[in-house]
């Protein structure tokens, strides 16, 4: 399949799902800080696809992947904090962990094949 679009790109369907994930699990969070963050972070990943593939060069891309695929590690890491100061369940925190960790071997893989 060619990509013609962003949105046609898999990792940045998955960082949609887990950006609406981030909003509806911690949109009515007191701890603004933490929710911003976290919120911030997710849709970074999905944006820095976008604008990645937008630039149009190969060099572009890859670097904006980077990028997502740090953000997406940034993700990961306060859901492990979530997790710790019972911010969310245990099933919630083990369907993002795992989603962004399949986030991150997408990017990965994309990386790679450019």
């Amino acid at each position: 399949m060619k990509i013609e679009k962003f949105d046609d790109i898999i990792s940045w369907q998955k960082a949609k799902e887990l950006t609406l994930n981030m909003y509806r699990v911690f949109g009515g969070h007191k701890d603004f800080g933490f929710r911003d963050q976290v919120q911030r972070a997710s849709v970074s990943i999905m944006n820095n696809i976008a604008e990645g593939f937008e630039r149009r060069t190969h060099n572009e891309l890859r670097s904006f992947l980077s990028i997502a695929k740090g953000s997406c590690g940034e993700v990961r890491s306060m859901l492990i904090l979530a997790l710790d100061l019972e911010y969310v369940s245990q099933e919630e925190f083990q369907k993002n962990y795992d989603l962004t960790t399949e986030i991150s071997k997408l990017l990965a893989g994309f990386i790679k094949t450019l």
